[in-house]
């Protein structure tokens, strides 16, 4: 159905497009229900889209290596050798088999296919083949020139124990009394010794290589008239599990590093020497993508490591601690190579379920039980999504001091919508470790630099550069990759598609200097407005790199009122607000409506009004906002803002600002000045950059916010004076098998005589979606205080326990746990039962159900979730506990919510 339906909007897009009408296009299908599919297709229809209407070309592309040997100094010579590499017995193309330059770090691994091509400049005279397993062969090549060799290897002497095959039941497998998991207990009690960071001092150079293509395209698609001038895009040599694909690459990068470590005091250090790069999904920040898909593929994987942080999920390594309770392990091989003794060792999970892998590892027997090389894939049984395989090879090797130092690094992952068919994306990562230096210090005061350092010009886009430096070489299509992008940039149908994409996935349309939007903001409904009608803009780095405007207009049908919110930016970098790091100053005026509680922040980005929501509330808070602010983001990731802010609110709808005096005295306005100083801190935090905020990666460090308002009575009619203190810690718990826990530490302090719209309003939720950030079975404006602490948990197993019932694995669901609680109070100073000059609770009128003074009795609810229903759905039955005499509550309630996770 999803390909049908995005062949079905490609051909829409192509009649329109000829039409010459691309605002057609976006104004016709951004509708709320083609916006949605539209999200979830755009990488797809941002490469498919310039097929359809680009201009006649020839293709004129020159082979990269001839580019190459162009640019080479005169006189320099470049040693090129391509060919096969088969087991000489069987004939069959031998994969992993190490190829490299003798006496040299230069070398690359055969395919599935035994294919290799190697290539760098210099008169290299010999070229070394060896694999685990087979005898190393030497051949010798003519330096400076183009060879082709194909190669038969050896198996080495192989003593394989004997297999006893018996009649009847199988024998139960155990741990006790079994070989392999005596010698895997070994290994495991070997691990510290045989580490890299075992030593005092290390240092390495690192090449990293990560590229994404989309394969297994639709041939009605690639065989089209439209398709036949951009066939030069596809790559017909990409091997996705054990088949030769064709492919379309769109991102490719490639950075060298230098790594320093330090055992003690223990300090990192990584220095970016160069990177090169390519993105076709232009619409998505580059920089981010690239972390995430580091992060995706494993940025460091460390089979040491009782854990293995990869596909946002940590598995459990085979050497882990308690690896022998969740895998089974067999001997089943020996090897002997030259002087070197390996055993080789296969394991499978306990549970297909988990998350773990399955593949085999080679152990040697020289007492130090060290990993010579290891082969992780998945089986098919585990529940993660839209993953069709992983496949990761690691290769070590034995430095003079005994240890093995990992030496490369493959990973292979391909994802699809359907496990077996359509269309998917493939994505390689290659990291190549050379140049080891152990215990070589470098002086004291090196290592009081930063972790994270960039070499001045790192961006290097010289060819012959790469040649020279890079320690892997690409494959012949690989070459190539960099001169067909930029041929496609060229062309102007390209870029149109670009926009159509960045438009759908930003919410934004670039019109030159000025974006209008946000898009999914120009129509919405609720109760108080009616529908909501609202378009607004903002200019770019194209008007001036220094100061940025933006702002929106809304209008609602039901109230006629007309509001507004324009902001102006000074940005003292050069850089937008929603890019990091932010050093500016930011004016702002605005006049909007909002639900008591939810609180406008510096920013004054108007937070959308689900359309959507069934949760009724008749309390509403007109806004007029004035405010002036510096934001300062620090590259290790502190922040700050100061802001000065003066705000008047205008009770709306039912809610009325009531007076405890004689006569009841109702208040049309509500004005207070305040200064803010907000203060935020996430070490070690990766983000992805929007086009309207920044989305913070998850990982095991914590985030701390802090908030101080101070009231300022009489000046510009602020009424009261106070002190308003908000705190919270975010961290992520990894449990390996057992999946991870959210858990935010929250608390809060007001002082000072205030009445209860600047008190802390708790934040409820009346809607059926579920929301992590508030109380699923709390109403709106049903709790306030000046004095508050809480804890909200969230507990996500991936599937643990319903992986092991039968007739519902293969469902693939994920179990949820969740938990909140709100423990606080008011002072009688701020209760309008027991102190006068105060603003009178709502009570119950209209679906609307009062406001209570949050008491001793703390405020609890719980909740039990399954997730992953159809890939996207979870369903979480929420249960109150406390405050059950309040009209219209109930103790139960069911909420939804919708994520594509892996």
């Amino acid at each position: 159905m999803f390909t049908i339906y995005l062949f079905q909007l490609i051909q829409r897009f192509h009649s329109l497009i000829y039409s010459g009408k691309p605002w057609l296009i976006i104004f016709r299908y951004l509708n709320h229900n083609h916006f949605n599919h539209c999200k979830k297709i755009i990488c797809f229809v941002t490469i498919i889209l310039p097929l359809y209407c680009t201009a006649q070309k020839k293709d004129s592309l020159k082979a990269t290596h001839d580019t190459v040997i162009n640019k080479l100094p005169p006189n320099s010579k470049f040693t090129q050798v391509n060919g096969r590499v088969t087991n000489e017995f069987s004939g069959q193309p031998l994969a992993y088999v190490n190829v490299k330059f003798t006496g040299s770090n230069i070398g690359t691994n055969t395919d599935n296919e035994g294919k290799f091509s190697l290539g760098a400049p210099g008169s290299f005279t010999h070229i070394t083949f060896s694999s685990e397993g087979y005898q190393k062969v030497v051949k010798a090549i003519n330096g400076g020139q183009n060879n082709t060799i194909n190669v038969k290897l050896k198996p080495s002497q192989t003593q394989l124990k004997e297999v006893v095959i018996n009649s009847g039941k199988s024998k139960r497998y155990r741990n006790k009394g079994n070989p392999a998991v005596e010698l895997i207990q070994q290994v495991i009690d070997h691990k510290n010794q045989n580490r890299m960071e075992s030593t005092d001092y290390l240092q390495y150079d690192r090449y990293e290589r990560i590229g994404l293509s989309l394969f297994n395209l639709s041939p009605k698609l690639t065989n089209s008239h439209f398709f036949s001038k951009y066939k030069f895009m596809l790559d017909s040599t990409t091997v996705i599990n054990g088949q030769v694909q064709t492919s379309m690459p769109v991102f490719f990068t490639e950075k060298l590093y230098q790594n320093y470590f330090r055992k003690a005091p223990e300090k990192s250090i990584q220095v970016l020497l160069a990177e090169k790069g390519i993105n076709i999904i232009k619409f998505v920040d580059t920089a981010g993508l690239d972390i995430y898909l580091n992060r995706l593929y494993g940025n460091n994987i460390d089979i040491y490591d009782n854990n293995v942080f990869i596909i946002t999920n940590q598995f459990l390594s085979p050497i882990a601690d308690h690896a022998p309770d969740f895998y089974k392990f067999f001997i089943t091989d020996t090897i002997q190579n030259g002087k070197e003794k390996l055993v080789e060792l296969s394991f499978t999970p306990r549970n297909k379920g988990d998350l773990l892998f399955e593949g085999k590892l080679r152990v040697t027997l020289d007492g130090r039980y060290a990993v010579e090389s290891c082969e992780l894939n998945v089986n098919k049984q585990i529940n993660i999504n839209f993953m069709r395989s992983l496949k990761i090879r690691l290769d070590f090797k034995q430095y003079p001091n005994g240890r093995f130092y990992l030496t490369k690094s493959n990973v292979d992952a391909d994802f699809g919508i359907f496990k077996d068919r359509g269309a998917g994306v493939f994505g390689e990562r290659t990291v190549v470790y050379s140049n080891y230096k152990l215990n070589a210090p470098l002086p004291a005061v090196f290592y009081e630099g930063k972790s994270l350092q960039s070499a001045v010009n790192s961006k290097q886009s010289d060819t012959s550069y790469w040649v020279q430096h890079r320690t892997d070489t690409l494959t012949s299509e690989q070459n190539h990759f960099y001169a067909r992008i930029n041929r496609l940039e060229n062309m102007s149908s390209f870029k149109t598609a670009t926009w159509i994409a960045s438009t759908l996935t930003g919410g934004y349309a670039d019109v030159g200097k000025v974006q209008i939007g946000p898009i999914g903001s120009f129509f919405s409904f609720n109760n108080q407005e009616g529908v909501r009608l609202q378009v607004g803009g903002r200019t770019t780095p194209k008007f001036d790199q220094t100061i940025y405007l933006e702002g929106y207009t809304a209008y609602g049908t039901k109230d006629k009122q007309l509001k507004y919110d324009l902001n102006t930016y000074f940005s003292l970098n050069k850089t937008p607000s929603y890019r990091f790091p932010n050093d500016y100053f930011k004016v702002s005026y605005l006049y909007d409506v909002n639900l008591p509680g939810q609180t406008f922040a510096i920013t004054n980005e108007q937070e959308a009004l689900s359309s959507f929501s069934t949760g009724k509330t008749d309390y509403w808070i007109y806004n007029k906002i004035f405010s002036f602010a510096y934001v300062k983001d620090f590259e290790n990731h502190l922040s700050y803002n100061l802001a000065f802010r003066n705000w008047n609110q205008q009770a709306a709808g039912t809610l009325v600002y009531e007076l405890n005096d004689p006569d009841n005295t109702i208040v049309h306005n509500l004005t207070t000045t305040e200064i803010d100083l907000g203060l935020r801190y996430a070490p070690h935090e990766q983000i992805i950059e929007g086009t309207q905020q920044r989305h913070s990666i998850h990982s095991k460090y914590p985030i701390f916010n802090l908030q101080f308002n101070h009231g300022l009575k009489g000046v510009l009619n602020g009424s009261y004076t106070y002190n308003n203190i908000y705190a919270n810690i975010y961290k992520r718990f990894y449990f390996s098998q057992l999946g991870y826990s959210d858990v935010t530490m929250l608390g809060s302090l007001i002082t000072g005589k205030v009445p209860f719209p600047l008190l802390s309003i708790s934040p409820a939720n009346q809607s059926i979606a579920y929301d992590p950030n508030a109380y699923n079975k709390m109403d709106y404006l049903e709790f306030v205080s000046d004095h508050y602490v809480g804890i909200n948990f969230t507990q996500s197993f991936n599937g643990f326990f319903l992986n092991k019932i039968p007739l519902i694995k293969h469902l693939k669901w994920r179990e949820y746990l969740s938990f909140k609680a709100l423990y606080g109070g008011l002072r009688t100073e701020n209760n309008p039962l027991y102190s006068k000059d105060l603003y009178q609770f709502p009570t119950g009128s209209n679906g609307s159900n009062g406001t209570y003074a949050l008491g001793n009795t703390p405020y609890l609810e719980a909740g039990a979730g399954i997730g992953n229903i159809f890939k996207i759905l979870r369903i979480d039955l929420i249960r109150r506990f406390d405050y059950l005499d309040h009209p219209g509550i109930s103790p139960y309630g069911i909420k939804f919510s919708f994520t594509l996770d892996f």
